[in-house]
């Protein structure tokens, strides 16, 4: 037989080796030989396997996707209004975006056909396979709004590939959002809420920028406006996520990068707003700023999640806590 018995409590004792608490016979006082456990982790272990993907390429992707779909949509806008030049620099940011956006997401899958592997199936409850279908119903129409718009030939096809390829933009720009919600990792899965939205307005604030650094000020009137809003949505939907996830909130506000790209983002969209609008030298400087600012969110965020998944606080606290709250509602009825 073993020497050693584990306790219900996490702890264990060695046979034979009690000691008498002096003045009760009765009475022994154990010999811990490992501490107890306070089930807030499984010894300091983590209790998720933490994801293998990294950091230059899903992050990448992140921004690479976001800033293609919303620089689409604004292309789409500003072609739509007579603003030629605008369209064009949307439409040609957003092909070499999407390119780059693949090209992270294949490298992360190791083989180029594992892509194509996905388009097998449609399965409208994963967001890998309905972005995969995105990403395929987007890209050509992407491609030929680019081409037509630099060679100037079939410009009618050119047309209809901008608007299509705008119409579906803001579903490339926040779905991996939801992709990355799917998943375990406590601090973006429990910000499924807000996510979408910060996502949202992080592409939205670089398309804008993105318009502004590379489009004469007569025509960039769109972008700034979209810096501004893109900026204002993302701020607030941060704030928003890190309240309502109290503790779970704190891999999210010790990342310096989310600090830094939250300042790139404000100081960008409020210079292109102000001073930008007549200096074209201000104008790429904020428009640099605000793509800077969503590439630090998108790398922050994806460094906060892994954080939150290395650490098993913020994987049995939320159980807990939300156990607590079951058992409480449950008491009440």
């Amino acid at each position: 037989m073993s020497q050693t018995d584990v306790r219900m409590d996490g702890s264990a004792e060695l046979r034979g080796e009690r000691e008498a608490t002096p003045g009760s016979a009765g009475r022994r006082r154990e010999r811990l030989l490992v501490p107890k456990a306070e089930f807030d982790s499984y010894y300091g272990r983590p209790v998720l396997h933490e994801p293998t993907w990294q950091a230059p390429d899903i992050a990448g992707y992140l921004f690479l996707g976001g800033l293609a779909g919303a620089s689409s949509t604004l292309a789409a806008a500003a072609e739509l209004t007579g603003r030629p030049r605008l369209a064009r620099v949307g439409k040609v940011g957003a092909v070499c975006a999407l390119g780059g956006s693949l090209y992270a997401l294949i490298h992360d899958l190791g083989r180029p056909e594992r892509f194509v592997n996905m388009l097998r199936v449609f399965k409208v409850t994963s967001p890998m396979s309905v972005g995969t279908w995105l990403l395929s119903a987007y890209g050509p129409q992407a491609g030929l709004a680019a081409a037509a718009s630099l060679t100037g030939v079939a410009p009618g096809v050119g047309r209809a590939a901008t608007v299509g390829a705008g119409l579906v933009g803001p579903a490339v720009a926040t779905y991996t959002a939801a992709l990355i919600c799917d998943t375990a990792v406590p601090a973006w899965h429990e910000g499924y809420r807000e996510m979408p939205f910060l996502f949202a307005g992080s592409a939205t604030a670089s398309a804008g920028g993105l318009g502004m650094f590379a489009a004469p000020l007569d025509e960039a009137g769109p972008a700034r406006r979209a810096a501004v809003l893109g900026a204002a949505v993302e701020c607030v939907a941060a704030l928003r996520m890190e309240r309502r996830l109290g503790p779970l909130a704190e891999p999210l506000k010790r990342s310096r990068l989310l600090r830094l790209g939250e300042a790139l983002s404000v100081a960008g969209a409020v210079a292109g707003a102000t001073v930008g609008r007549r200096s074209r030298v201000a104008a790429m400087a904020a428009g640099a700023a605000l793509l800077a600012g969503s590439a630090c969110t998108r790398f922050g965020i994806f460094q906060a999640g892994m954080e939150s998944a290395r650490d098993p606080r913020y994987t049995v606290q939320p159980q807990r806590r939300r156990l607590a709250k079951a058992r409480a509602e449950r008491d009440l009825t």
